[in-house]
């Protein structure tokens, strides 16, 4: 199997796409822009977005701004099955913060995992859209 020749934003995103590459799993990278709005509408480019339709946010770095623009994007896409990937869920938000990347996600119920994409994740039937 030859090699993606994509740029990855860092080298984390490089390595778990290179997983999902030895996985023979065939995603798309950084394919599409999702637009949403603050006071200003703005894009969002998904990092991965695997063959049945979840999208994979990859973060070593989880910043408030971050934060912000993911409770905004989910918030108006309800329909997007958006999910996070850390590199190391237990970093705190913020230096003398008690609450962690992977709390974060759960109190806003955002499905998240730890350095790897969880196979299960992989093999999940995609959801049927209602029109």
């Amino acid at each position: 199997m030859s090699k993606r020749k994509n740029r990855y934003r860092s080298g984390y995103e490089k390595t778990v796409c290179g997983e999902l590459d030895n996985l023979s799993v065939k995603f798309e990278y950084e394919t599409i822009n999702i637009y949403y709005e603050v006071s200003e509408q703005r894009k969002y480019t998904p990092d991965v977005i695997l063959p049945n339709g979840i999208i994979l946010e990859l973060k070593g770095r989880f910043s408030a701004s971050d934060r912000k623009k993911m409770l905004l994007v989910i918030k108006q896409h309800p329909d997007l099955d958006i999910r996070m990937v850390f590199q190391r869920h237990t970093n705190k938000l913020f230096k003398g913060s008690r609450t962690t990347y992977s709390e974060w996600c759960e109190k806003h119920n955002i499905k998240w995992a730890d350095k790897q994409v969880p196979i299960e994740w992989i093999k999940e039937k995609p959801k049927v859209q209602k029109k």
